[in-house]
């Protein structure tokens, strides 16, 4: 199953947004968020399964990744943003249903602060390794500042060095140790760009290398968390995954959540073991 593109008006930029439909819809919207330096693309191995069920299943690139807009000069990305990306999203695409929202990593967080804004939009909400941010405190603002300032300034002065894809594949794998060696060279198409002959770019804005002067903190996580109403599902990634010292407790400020794991699946466990993923969410769904 093929998915088709869409382009849909973001807060300021232009989305572009894999949507999977199934031979019949009888289940209703189904979102699929991605990651940090991800793309919407990388749920090719999952939503074709959702589709299957009967849902309209819809994948977007959010801002500075994939085929989506980029913030313009002097612009940044703030967390804030992706959340307002997908509000305009939801009600150009799905304007009166109550959808299930699906986020990896940072997606899981971007759909934890909107079905904590608009609980009475999201009906299912399941995160995949996307149970809050690393926490940061206050005392380290200072050097979150310094290094905002000095990161943007020597990525506006300095033009992206192209690769061959033989290195984007060498590069991928030396990140992604344990993925299956197709899906790392269909994932090196996908997260890559061509800029001339036989030569790539990562397909996401190099803003996002930068550190936000912002941290994303776990205190305002928890605000959202606690207003959400939807049934929710947290998926770990294993031993390998990512597990902050307090995932139970952070696990337990969502109203009605539960908590399992996919051994040996790592932090991209989309990539890793996409028919575990995909079996684990039609479950849920269903």
């Amino acid at each position: 199953m093929s998915p088709q593109s869409l382009r849909v008006p973001g807060m300021g930029i232009e989305l572009h947004v894999l949507e999977w439909t199934p031979p019949e819809l009888a289940r209703g919207t189904c979102v699929l968020l991605h990651g940090f330096q991800d793309v919407a693309w990388s749920w090719d191995l999952v939503a074709p399964h959702l589709a299957a069920l009967g849902y309209r299943v819809l994948a977007p690139d959010q801002r500075g990744f994939g085929d989506s807009g980029r913030v313009p000069d002097g612009g940044y990305y703030y967390f804030p943003d992706y959340l307002f990306d997908l509000t305009e999203l939801c009600d150009a695409l799905a304007p009166s249903a109550s959808i299930a929202l699906v986020g990896h990593s940072m997606g899981g967080n971007v759909a934890t602060m909107f079905a904590g804004l608009f609980p009475e939009r999201v009906h299912k909400l399941a995160l995949l390794e996307g149970v809050g941010p690393p926490a940061f405190g206050e005392d380290m603002v200072i050097d979150r500042e310094r290094a905002w300032i000095e990161g943007v300034r020597k990525t506006r002065a300095r033009a992206e060095k192209p690769m061959t894809m033989d290195e984007v594949i060498r590069r991928l794998a030396i990140g992604h140790p344990g993925v299956r060696d197709e899906v790392i060279r269909a994932r090196a198409k996908q997260l890559s760009r061509a800029v001339g002959n036989e030569q790539y770019v990562w397909a996401f804005d190099p803003l996002h290398r930068t550190r936000s002067p912002i941290p994303f903190s776990i205190e305002r996580w928890r605000v959202h968390a606690a207003r959400v109403t939807a049934e929710t599902l947290c998926v770990g990634g294993g031993t390998t995954g990512f597990h902050p010292e307090d995932e139970g407790d952070r696990v337990a400020t969502f109203p009605r959540a539960r908590f399992t794991e996919i051994e040996d699946a790592g932090h991209m466990m989309h990539w890793t073991k996409p028919e575990e993923v995909a079996r684990l969410l039609a479950e849920f769904l269903r």
